[in-house]
């Protein structure tokens, strides 16, 4: 009787470890295409004058997100600072708006950014990181929902930084 409430303590306890696999190791798993999907889709994108950006909103930050060229892989992708004297960013809002309408609330879209690295960097004293400043002068959301960034098991906290290449 005694090694049967054991066992019931224990698929008891292992549904409930299981339940919270999204947060263990902090932040909600992103979701997304496999591997070997990713890559096959990076391989066949367009090449052109322009940029992917991957939007990394954390709170308090001032990073804008992740950019990589056409077919370069997320892992050669920087976390850039955007200088928006050309265009503002997608999500040029109040940080205190409604839900959905908000800085922040395209966490994780994908874009097609046009413009440059100006060459200067430019500390975000929150995060603690000198990083590129990149000159925005068109942008063009292309995936509101990609998944991962890095790898299938990324996770994604809106209070630290938990995403790197």
């Amino acid at each position: 009787m005694q090694s049967a409430s054991r066992i019931l303590a224990l698929i008891l306890l292992s549904s409930i470890l299981c339940q919270c696999g999204g947060t263990i190791g902090g932040g909600t798993t992103m979701g997304g295409p496999t591997a070997a999907e990713r890559k096959a889709r990076i391989a066949s994108e367009p090449t052109g004058d322009f940029f992917y950006g991957r939007r990394y909103y954390v709170k308090k930050t001032r990073f804008w997100g992740y950019v990589r060229k056409p077919r370069q892989s997320w892992n050669r992708s920087k976390l850039v600072v955007l200088r928006e004297d050309k265009k503002k960013a997608p999500d040029r809002l109040s940080e205190n708006g409604p839900q959905g309408r908000r800085y922040g609330f395209d966490q994780n879209f994908e874009y097609k950014l046009k413009g440059y690295y100006t060459g200067k960097s430019v500390y975000d004293p929150n995060s603690n990181q000198v990083l590129p400043e990149f000159m925005l002068t068109s942008y063009e959301a292309v995936d509101r929902n990609p998944g991962w960034i890095f790898r299938p098991d990324d996770r994604y906290d809106p209070l630290r930084i938990t995403l790197y290449p």
